[in-house]
């Protein structure tokens, strides 16, 4: 049984689940060199995805189609064969009793110029199946509580029993839409604007601004004037907060032009600040601290109220999952046992969620086969371009060339990376020893000073180099280096001490296993530099001939092969 999910707006991908195995998930921007965020309104892209596997379009027994803004019935714009049509879709969320187990919507939509039916499941089903059903809570049977917090929406609580089939509607935990993090450096630090957009139209602030609140400190001063301004705009008893709560129900930023209630909140925040004195990087420091204390509280209170003092297990999905330092609060709090954010949380997982949403309601509430590593495939190398050599070389081979010349380089290795974050399949590698490593990966990329960059470390030397050092195969938890290790990895820690780790093992990526054991045995430091390998605003390179295109580096190794620049 052939299950196709689809993402058709930002973030548009198509997913293929051979019963509960999933075959792969591609997004549109990791084909092609495309643009960050790139919609799938060509449909024409859908046989063309299929076909880099082998399958055809008629072979498929669903389709699935991700849902999205609207009240009543999500609406996309998209073109078959150059016919342009409009596909209805279900609804953001549910608002109110419905069941996200269920589709909202079904019809028909035309691709490769033959009618097709397909089904629909709110957005919101999206993030909660694939978190779930992804989970090790899944894996063991084990219900969980689920919190979904994407950029259009109000952070919304629920509750998953696999034993049960069921899926309990906890409603919203408090009344602020995601996008209230991005949306504050559009008021405040290097980001700042004069005029201010009725929707969200600047997706890469949220992960700039993350990296930047180092630069400033969260102040106490700063966090009551937003709790005031809170409770003022958005979940007190003034007429602001009641109209604003009466008008918005977190449907999605286009549907209810929810961002627009954010600048006034933000400007008055300002005016409540200027007598302090405090710079915009305390401001927006003080922002993030005051949203992840919120949110801790918030979901202590509501959970408590609801189903006990726990612990319960939670999973933690929409673009917030992409916050390092809210899942790091999340996973230490006292309310929940474990936590398990996807390497997907953001829309990048929609249709490989979407799609399971179907299976689920076939099958139930089943743990679903996947792997990180099932995005594109690597388009081959046919030829080494003039000034470029080639030559076998081994994965400790390749730590040799990083231990020696202390140079930065590309690997593309197997498929690519689900979601967001390169973890070897798809990287920079650079040696960590010096801090001058940091400025040039960041000088490559294009990106400012504060920006951090990861370190990849085997997963038995972890807990000696990080605290806590825990497992986390996918780069989406903050820790902490010891300080014994500052000076021995500056190049990935960032201006607070921390890093965002990814750990590896055999089982996640064994030649990335074997490249940092061989780099440990030379340097006695257990530790790599990574970023993701792109163009600057694309995805990730799909090919060894785009990044000598991109010419960022001297050295490329895929698959066995190091190729080589021998003249500039």
């Amino acid at each position: 049984m052939l299950t196709c999910g689809l993402k058709l707006t930002h973030d548009g991908s198509v997913a293929l689940f051979d019963d509960r195995k999933l075959l792969f998930s591609v997004e549109v921007e990791k084909i092609d060199n495309n643009p960050r965020y790139s919609s799938l309104t060509d449909l024409q892209l859908i046989p063309r995805i299929l076909g880099d596997f082998g399958v055809k379009v008629d072979d498929v027994d669903e389709f699935v189609i991700d849902g999205w803004d609207g009240q009543v019935n999500g609406r996309v714009d998209v073109t078959d064969r150059g016919t342009a049509a409009e596909i209805l879709l279900a609804p953001y969320h549910e608002g109110g009793t419905a069941n996200v187990l269920r589709a909202a919507h079904t019809g028909t939509f035309t691709l490769d110029g033959r009618e097709r039916p397909f089904s629909s499941f709110f957005h919101v089903s999206s993030h909660l199946i694939s978190a779930y059903c992804t989970s090790p809570f899944a894996g063991r049977g084990e219900p969980s509580m689920a919190l979904v917090w994407d950029g259009g929406m109000f952070p919304r609580l629920y509750y998953v029993d696999p034993a049960r089939n069921t899926v309990e509607n906890g409603g919203p935990v408090f009344p602020l839409i995601g996008h209230a993090y991005a949306t504050a450096g559009h008021h405040f630090g290097p980001w700042k604007r004069t005029a201010h957009s009725e929707t969200a139209d600047d997706l890469s602030v949220a992960g700039k601004l993350m990296a930047y609140i180092a630069l400033g400190t969260s102040r106490p001063e700063v966090k009551a004037v937003l709790r005031q301004e809170f409770e003022n705009h958005f979940a007190g008893s003034t007429e602001t907060a009641r109209a604003f709560r009466a008008q918005i129900g977190g449907w999605g930023t286009q549907f209810e032009r929810s961002v627009t209630h954010l600048h006034p909140f933000y400007e008055a925040v300002s005016r409540g600040v200027a007598p302090l004195g405090v710079s915009d990087e305390d401001v927006l420091a003080s922002v993030h601290v005051f949203l992840q204390e919120l949110l801790i509280e918030k979901l202590n209170e509501k959970i408590r109220a609801w189903k006990g003092a726990g612990p319960w297990n939670l999973t933690f999905s929409g673009g917030c999952g992409l916050n390092i330092k809210w899942n790091s609060a999340l996973r230490a709090d006292a309310l929940f046992a474990d936590v398990w954010v996807p390497p997907f949380p953001n829309d990048s997982g929609a249709a490989l969620g979407t799609a399971a949403a179907r299976i689920v309601e076939t099958q139930g509430l089943v743990p679903l086969e996947w792997h990180v590593r099932s995005g594109p495939q690597l388009r081959p190398t046919e030829t080494v371009p003039a000034g470029w050599t080639v030559e076998d070389c081994t994965p400790a081979q390749l730590a040799a060339v990083l231990h020696d010349t202390d140079q930065p380089l590309v690997m593309l290795n197997g498929r690519a990376e689900l979601g967001p974050r390169a973890l070897g399949g798809r990287s920079i590698l650079g040696a960590p020893v010096s801090p001058g490593m940091k400025e040039a990966l960041n000088k490559i990329k294009g990106r400012e000073h504060y920006r951090p960059v990861a370190p990849l470390c085997l997963l038995d030397a972890a807990p000696e180099v990080f605290e806590p050092g825990t497992p986390d195969p996918h780069m989406l938890f903050e820790h902490r280096v010891r300080p014994e290790w500052l000076d021995r990895v500056p190049a990935i820690t960032h201006l607070d001490g921390t890093a965002r780790l990814q750990t590896v093992s055999t089982e996640d990526d064994p030649v990335l296993e074997e490249v940092l054991r061989a780099y440990h045995r030379l340097s006695g430091v257990p530790v790599l530099c990574n970023t993701s390998a792109n163009y600057n605003g694309s995805g990730f390179f799909p090919d060894v001939a785009s990044v000598i295109e991109w010419g960022g580096v001297d050295r490329v190794w895929s698959e066995g092969k190091l190729y080589r620049r021998t003249s500039v």
